[in-house]
């Protein structure tokens, strides 16, 4: 397929932290894919929570199965848009290898323990540690650390960043200072992991019986396409009615942000990535499918992940992570030699490190190890 003007080109690539020979057989964003899939951070997703703690059902969504679904709607988003399906792909891919165990509750709890300890730290937020996995905690190269991915890759994991942070990053990080935007291969991978997590966590929310159809029911996006599948199969069961309602969502969502793009394209007509760049972002929604979005990411808050039963887990997992960061901090000797630092300050971030690379499983028995008696 031919790339649009505006689409990342690999043979254009700003490059890589290190100096590399280029791949024979494979394209340079095909090399950072790659990279990706066979990395240990990748494998580990598999692990780690979405919305239901991994142990809970052998169904429900991981870290691993949503970032495997939100690489296929970027991909498909990039055909309809003329760009790169091997970069779009691998940001899709790449973008939760910072996550923590136990979801945004085990984030939100590491970033606490730090932002009290040290604030100069600057906290833990899951986006910039996925870009530390991928330029320096992944250990696989004999040359250097991390997996030292091309720009592009890295930009577009970095969707969120502090301007203290974005200091601190170089040339990725210049965007947050000079109000750039990145590619649209990273716009609309970023938007894609919106429509997988609301569409899937809806089906994980129903299997999990903490939300009912009926109260979907008031959100028009739900009850549309709900009726229209009834309509179209009146004897159809409920569990393939649920299958077919998030698959036409999902599908009307992916044509509305194709088209909408189309339309903010056509009206800026950027003729290179970095005149894209220069752009607003032009990846976006209409503003009537935007309203019905925001609407069901707020309903899915308020019923799923503020749901009494996900909150008692939340509550424990915050308890884990707390716990566990508060034991190796005090006593370094209990984690594994190559986490040891000298001063407070590396220390605690090399336990946060560690922390976040664990698994669901992981923690809670390294939390089991350290005090149950």
């Amino acid at each position: 397929m031919t790339l649009a003007v505006y689409a990342c080109d690999p043979a254009r690539t700003r490059g890589r932290r290190h100096a590399e020979a280029p791949p024979v057989s494979r394209s340079q964003f095909q090399r950072d894919r790659d990279r990706i899939v066979h990395c240990n951070a990748f494998r580990l997703l598999e692990y780690k929570t979405q919305v239901f703690i991994n142990h809970e059902g052998d169904l429900f969504r991981t870290r691993l199965t949503h970032s495997i679904e939100v690489a296929q709607i970027a991909r498909s988003l990039a055909r309809n848009l003329a760009l790169n399906e091997d970069l779009t792909e691998a940001i899709a891919l790449a973008h939760d290898l910072g996550h923590t165990p136990f979801g945004h509750a085990g984030q939100d709890e590491l970033n606490k323990c730090l932002r009290e300890l040290a604030p100069e730290v600057g906290g833990f937020e899951h986006n910039l540690q996925s870009l530390r996995v991928v330029d320096e905690l992944e250990e696989r190269y004999a040359d250097f650390n991390g997996l030292n991915l091309c720009f592009e890759t890295r930009e577009g994991i970095l969707k969120h960043c502090s301007v203290r942070h974005a200091r601190l990053l170089g040339d990725v990080g210049a965007r947050f200072l000079d109000g750039t935007q990145p590619s649209l291969e990273a716009q609309i991978a970023n938007l894609a992991d919106e429509i997988a997590y609301n569409n899937h966590d809806i089906d994980d929310g129903l299997r999990s019986g903490l939300i009912s159809i009926e109260q979907l029911q008031m959100l028009e996006i739900f009850a549309t396409h709900h009726a229209a599948v009834l309509r179209a199969y009146p004897r159809v069961d409920r569990r393939r009615a649920v299958s077919e309602t998030i698959r036409a969502m999902i599908n009307t969502l992916v044509l509305d942000l194709t088209e909408t793009t189309l339309a903010n394209i056509g009206r800026h007509a950027p003729d290179s990535v970095d005149a894209l760049r220069r752009c607003p972002a032009l990846a976006s929604f209409s503003a009537s499918m935007r309203r019905q979005a925001d609407a069901l990411k707020s309903f899915l808050m308020d019923n799923l992940y503020r749901h009494y039963r996900v909150m008692r887990m939340t509550n424990k997992a915050r308890r884990i992570v707390r716990e566990l960061f508060v034991a190796f901090l005090n006593e370094p000797r209990l984690l594994p030699p190559d986490h040891r630092r000298n001063g407070e300050v590396p220390q605690a971030r090399a336990i946060a490190d560690y922390i976040a690379g664990m698994t669901d499983r992981y923690a809670i028995r390294e939390h089991e190890q350290l005090f149950r008696m």
